[in-house]
């Protein structure tokens, strides 16, 4: 045999590496793998950094902080299969962690996951980058990068997989989706009904019920109910609540029943196959909260239909529903009061909860859950409105002031509900006390300044209707709630500034009100919103003539006239023509004014000045009318005399003549002079004529002594008038006993005439020289302000002014108009007898004009040329 010969080995390439075998224990060593050129090192590497990453969070945070999420990003576009497999299963597992969230959105790699979810791609593929989505989804921001980049198709297409965990992971990424508005607008157009409606059969409970809270999401958009509806969705529904064995996913379907129930369609289909039967049941009969909850709130939205209340009152749902409110489940007893809201729109509901449910909602609204503070306030609102009964019956129960607490609330919902009942409530006369003696108005002046239009709606609202009290109205105005009242006429709300106009109406019933409102600038909103064919309403128009009316000098201003039932009261003054918007200065600023060549103020005023100024060192005489008059303070100090002494001279009379004391004011001293004492006895044989003329020519001399600054501080009172407060009595005594209107009319017009000067003849009326008359008064009163009962020469709008303030004080009904060149004249209704009169004898009343000038006491038919004359020419 011969020697056997060993086989030598070939040597290996110069230029080729030999294969070398290491077993790496170091993550840190795998990453850098990452970044090899060879295909099976990264497949490998994959796989053991998908196994690292599967034993915990810490592991996942150790691999970002190894750098090992940017190298794999690339991988996921890998040429190999395996390798783009491998990657793609790491970021299933490492997209839980938020960090790398954070960084994947950074680095935007959403195509390239996307990119694995292709028809083409593996199965494994589709599983891991369908969990990728579904943590890459969670975050606000990943859903906008998933719907953006065409995510919403291949889930949907991958619903239909036959591999149920990526069907899980689909539909669950499509549940994070549709948290989002506009991905719920994209998946309308996708048809994404009819695979989730497939899911509902899955044998995986987990997909079933991802499956119903994903429609239960959707179906809040009404396209959506209706795909559900023509999908037969509604059938399958059904039959999971039918089935013990489902009593899992019982919850979610009666969620997705309630949202189907908001359309007409789709409540008529659901009565008819039994569905308000199975609502009723679970409400009953379940223990489980959440079921009770939905099967709360499919009973409240399927009450919005008349049929469906008439169904549930005659199984006596209210019972349930109250029963619910005692859950020891916030979110059931949100639903029970929902609910109760909605059966509300029943009358007969109405009345069974009147004797079971308010004292439950009233105990609710103690809750420390404002959620559910505010759905016992939306029950008790609907409850109480248009249902005095309810009203009546919270209130009684002491809610009161649980509901003003509730107008402090964080959530406006609740602050509206709590303003309405309130409303409610105060719109009956024996409860309105009630309501403002627990401190409403100063509680609805927080609601009034809200920044949310219902809320700011409903607080006015509750001031129109509780301000009808004198007591509401001075605690509103003292709390500093009238300011953002008037603000919010200003409001672009139409609601909002409608109410607010009301309470605005409702405040200017009284003139302490109503002045502080025309100062806060309410005159001047409500004229601008009057002049807008869109923004006024009916309660503009009332608010502002009721504050005009409680400002007649105001009124008589800007419009020109004053109607019979406009009541001219001491302290009206006529300033003249003004333009609409323009302020009218006060009495106050006017009689303080420097002396100017504007038309003189005429003054209303029956009551005697408590405050007068030191007595001016220089008198003048008014020769002409035989009265002496010396200053401003000679003329108060007169009137407070004559006042004196005609209160001691009659027992009764009207007016402020007969209130006065004859005692002096307190800190000063009356000293008469010697020469007036007298005269006084010198005039006892007098008739009463030449006695109350010698008394208009008598001056009283006043010298009063300021017993220091006190007396400076005092309240400022307009200047008094004397001879006024003679009209008042005279007219009183003589003209108001008279029986026929007529009569008094004709009297007090002649009255009139007389005290400004006579008849004047047409022809005459140049050279009168009632303009001198009038600058000298001013001057010797040194005052733009001129009692009307000093003027002795007046024309038409002296003449009719006087005559309107005298009427009123009569009760003698008359206008007031204002005209053009100085004219002014009164309008008065008459009853003229007529035998061919239906009623009484009498035909409609006829207007007349009074005549002060021409012819006095004649009456003028008001469109005849006579009248016509008397006002125009």
């Amino acid at each position: 045999m011969g020697k056997k010969i060993k086989k030598e080995v070939e040597p290996s390439p110069k230029d080729v590496f030999d294969p070398l075998m290491i077993e790496s224990k170091n993550a840190a060593t795998v990453v850098l793998m990452l970044n090899s050129p060879e295909e099976e090192i990264l497949a490998k590497a994959c796989e053991a950094i998908y196994k690292f990453a599967l034993k915990g969070e810490e592991n996942k945070a150790t691999l970002l902080e190894l750098g090992a999420v940017e190298p794999l990003t690339k991988l996921l576009i890998h040429e190999d299969k395996i390798v783009k497999r491998n990657a793609t299963m790491i970021f299933g597992i490492l997209t839980s962690n938020n960090d790398v969230k954070k960084l994947l959105r950074e680095l935007d790699v959403m195509d390239s996951v996307i990119s694995q979810l292709a028809p083409e791609e593996d199965v494994v593929n589709h599983e891991f980058a369908s969990l990728c989505l579904a943590n890459m989804s969670v975050e606000y921001t990943g859903k906008v990068q998933i719907c953006e980049h065409g995510g919403l198709e291949p889930l949907i297409r991958l619903l239909n997989s036959p591999d149920p965990d990526v069907q899980k992971n689909s539909i669950e990424s499509l549940y994070n989706l549709v948290q989002d508005f506009q991905c719920r607008i994209t998946l309308q157009d996708l048809n994404a009904i009819p695979p989730m409606l497939a899911l509902l059969k899955s044998d995986y409970p987990v997909i079933q019920l991802l499956a119903l809270k994903t429609l239960g999401v959707i179906t809040n958009d009404k396209e959506s109910r209706v795909m559900l509806r023509d999908n037969q969705g509604l059938e399958q529904l059904i039959k999971i609540l039918e089935s013990k064995d489902l009593n899992d996913l019982h919850t979610e379907a009666l969620s997705v029943m309630a949202n189907c129930l908001e359309d007409v369609d789709t409540r008529v289909l659901i009565q008819q196959t039994g569905g308000l039967q199975k609502f009723l049941s679970f409400a009953e009969s379940s223990t489980v909260p959440d079921i009770q909850k939905n099967a709360a709130k499919a009973i409240a939205k399927a009450a919005y239909d008349s049929e469906n209340r008439k169904f549930f009152q005659e199984q006596e749902v209210e019972k349930c529903l109250v029963t619910l409110l005692s859950s020891e489940s916030d979110g059931t007893k949100i639903a029970a009061s929902q609910a109760i809201s909605a059966m509300c729109e029943s009358a007969g509901s109405k009345r069974l909860f009147n004797n079971q449910g308010i004292p439950q909602l009233l105990q609710l609204l103690k809750s420390d859950n404002e959620e559910v503070r505010e759905a016992a306030a939306l029950a008790l609102a609907n409850l109480t409105t248009g249902n005095p009964a309810s009203a009546s019956a919270a209130a009684e129960a002491d809610g009161i002031d649980s509901l003003i607490n509730i107008l402090s609330s964080k959530r406006d919902g609740a602050i509206a509900n709590a303003a309405t009942v309130l409303t409610n409530m105060a719109m009956q006369e024996p409860l309105r006390g009630t309501v403002q003696s627990h401190g409403l108005m100063q509680a609805i002046i927080s609601p009034l300044r809200s920044s949310n239009t219902v809320v700011q709606s409903r607080a006015a609202l509750a001031v129109a209707a509780t301000a009808c009290d004198v007591e509401a109205r001075a605690e509103l105005r003292n709390a500093g709630g009238l300011e953002p009242l008037v603000e919010l006429l200003r409001s672009d709300n139409v609601e909002v500034r409608r109410h607010a106009s009301w309470a605005v109406a409702a405040c200017a019933n009284d003139e302490l009100t109503a002045t502080e409102l025309c100062r806060l600038g309410a005159l001047e909103i409500l004229e601008e919103i009057n002049l807008s064919i869109s923004r006024k309403n009916k309660f503009s128009e009332v608010a502002y003539n009721k504050l005009l009316s409680n400002n007649l000098s105001l009124k008589y201003s800007q419009t020109g006239y004053l109607s019979s039932s406009d009541i001219i009261c001491d302290g009206f003054y006529d300033y003249g023509r003004i333009n609409s918007g323009t302020r009218l200065s006060p009495l106050k600023e006017l009689c303080l004014q420097e002396l100017n060549h504007r038309r003189a103020v005429l003054l209303i005023n029956s009551k005697s000045s408590d405050v007068s100024p030191p007595p001016s060192m220089e008198d003048k005489s008014d020769i002409a009318y035989g009265r002496s008059i010396s200053s401003s303070s000679s003329l108060r100090r007169a009137s407070r005399e004559k006042t004196k002494k005609i209160s001691s001279r009659f027992s009764t009379g009207f007016g402020s003549p007969v209130e006065e004391k004859s005692e002096p004011t307190s800190g000063r001293n009356t000293v008469l002079s010697k020469s007036a004492t007298k005269e006084k006895g010198t005039r006892k044989g007098r008739g009463r004529k030449e006695e109350e003329k010698a008394k208009e020519e008598e001056e009283v001399l006043a010298a009063p002594k300021l017993t220091g600054e006190g007396n400076l501080d005092k309240e400022w009172c307009p200047p008094s008038d004397p001879d006024f407060c003679v009209y008042v009595y005279e007219v009183t005594k003589s003209i108001l006993p008279i029986t026929s209107i007529k009569e008094q009319i004709e009297s007090l017009a002649k009255y009139v005439a007389e005290k400004m000067g006579g008849k004047i003849a047409k022809e005459k009326i140049i050279s009168f020289g009632w303009e001198l008359h009038i600058s000298e008064l001013k001057f010797q009163l040194k005052s733009n302000v001129v009692p009307i009962g000093l003027i002795k020469k007046g024309i038409f709008y002296h003449r009719a002014l006087l005559f309107k303030a005298l009427a009123d004080r009569i009760g003698v009904g008359c206008t007031l108009v204002r005209g053009d060149y100085g004219r002014a004249w009164n309008e008065v209704k008459l009853l003229t007898a007529s035998p061919k009169a239906a009623i009484g004898g009498f035909s409609p009343p006829e207007v007349y004009i009074v005549d002060l000038m021409f012819h006095p006491g004649g009456l003028m038919k008001l469109g005849t040329k006579e009248a016509d004359l008397y006002r125009f020419l």
